[in-house]
C-alpha cells in the first residue's frame, strides 16, 4: 500500500537509535580504518603536489601566498566533499539496496528516519577524518600559517553533512551505481572548477561567478581558506547559514524520497 502524502513530506522524526546506526557502520570501517583513510589522502594529496609545485612553480603569489598554499586549503574543502559524497552515494547504496543492510536494521526497533539520519551522521564523521587529515598533512607541510585553523574543523564537519545529505537524495533516486557518474559528472566537478579550489573565483566571467557563488563548496571554501591564512573569514554567518541550510533542507529531501523508495 502507497504511503499517504503527508507521511512522506513530514518532518524527520529523530531518537538517539540514529547513534546506533552511526556505530555500527564506524565498526565495520574500523577494521580498513588505514587504508581507507590512506584513499583518502592519496588522491588529493596527488592533485596538490603535481598542480602546487608543478604549475606553482610557473605561477606568482594568488590572494597573497603561493599557489600550493592557496591550493592546499581548496583541496581540504574539496576532499571533505568528495569523502562525504562517496560515503553516502556508493557505501549507502550498497547497504540500502544491495546488501538490504538497512531492511536488516529496520527489523530492530529501528525506523528508517534514524537509518537515514545515521547515515547521514557516518558520511559527515568520515568526511570530517578525510579533511582533517589533509589538514593535520598540510599543516606539517607548513601550508598552515595559524592556529586559527582549528576553527576550520567544525566547518568541515558541516561541510562533510551537505554533501552527505546531497549525496542521501541521489542514492534515494539511484537505479544502479552507474547513476552516480551524472551527479560526479554534472555537479561534484564542475563545483570544483567553479568554487575556488584552484583559483579565485573573481578569475571567471561575471555570469559563472553569480552561479558559482549559490553553490555549497564556494561557502566552505570562503569559510576555511581564511582560516588556515589567520584571517577572519569576511559573512561568516551568510556562509555558515548556506551550509547549515543546505543540509537541512537536502537531508529532508532525501528522507522523503527514500521513505517512498522503501516504506510502501
Amino acid at each position: 500500500m502507497q504511503l499517504a502524502l503527508p507521511h512522506l513530506v513530514q518532518l524527520p522524526q529523530l531518537s538517539f537509535r540514529a547513534f546506533a546506526v552511526w556505530r555500527r557502520n564506524f565498526l565495520v570501517w574500523k577494521k580498513l580504518a588505514i587504508p581507507s583513510l590512506l584513499g583518502n589522502l592519496a588522491d588529493p594529496m596527488i592533485y596538490l603536489f603535481g598542480l602546487g609545485y608543478g604549475l606553482g612553480g610557473l605561477l606568482p603569489q594568488v590572494a597573497g601566498v603561493s599557489y600550493i598554499a592557496f591550493l592546499a586549503s581548496g583541496t581540504v574543502c574539496a576532499s571533505t566533499m568528495n569523502a562525504a559524497s562517496f560515503e553516502a552515494l556508493y557505501s549507502a547504496f550498497s547497504r540500502m539496496h544491495v546488501q538490504k543492510t538497512w531492511e536488516s536494521i529496520m527489523n530492530a526497533p529501528v525506523s528508517l528516519d534514524d537509518v537515514v539520519t545515521g547515515e547521514l551522521l557516518w558520511a559527515a564523521a568520515k568526511a570530517t577524518l578525510s579533511g582533517t587529515a589533509i589538514l593535520v598533512v598540510i599543516s606539517a607541510l607548513g601550508f598552515v600559517a595559524s592556529p586559527m585553523a582549528l576553527w576550520a574543523l567544525p566547518v568541515i564537519f558541516l561541510t562533510g553533512l551537505c554533501f552527505a545529505a546531497l549525496g542521501l537524495i541521489v542514492t534515494a533516486l539511484a537505479p544502479s551505481y552507474d547513476f552516480f557518474m551524472y551527479y560526479f559528472t554534472l555537479f561534484i566537478t564542475p563545483m570544483v572548477l567553479l568554487c575556488g579550489v584552484f583559483f579565485p573565483p573573481d578569475q571567471l566571467p561575471p555570469l559563472v561567478q553569480i552561479v558559482g557563488a549559490w553553490l555549497p563548496l564556494t561557502h566552505a571554501v570562503a569559510l576555511v581558506r581564511p582560516l588556515l591564512f589567520g584571517e577572519l573569514p569576511q559573512n561568516i554567518l551568510l556562509h555558515l547559514a548556506a551550509l547549515l541550510g543546505v543540509a537541512l533542507v537536502a537531508f529532508w529531501i532525501a528522507l522523503s524520497l527514500t521513505r517512498r523508495r522503501l516504506l510502501k
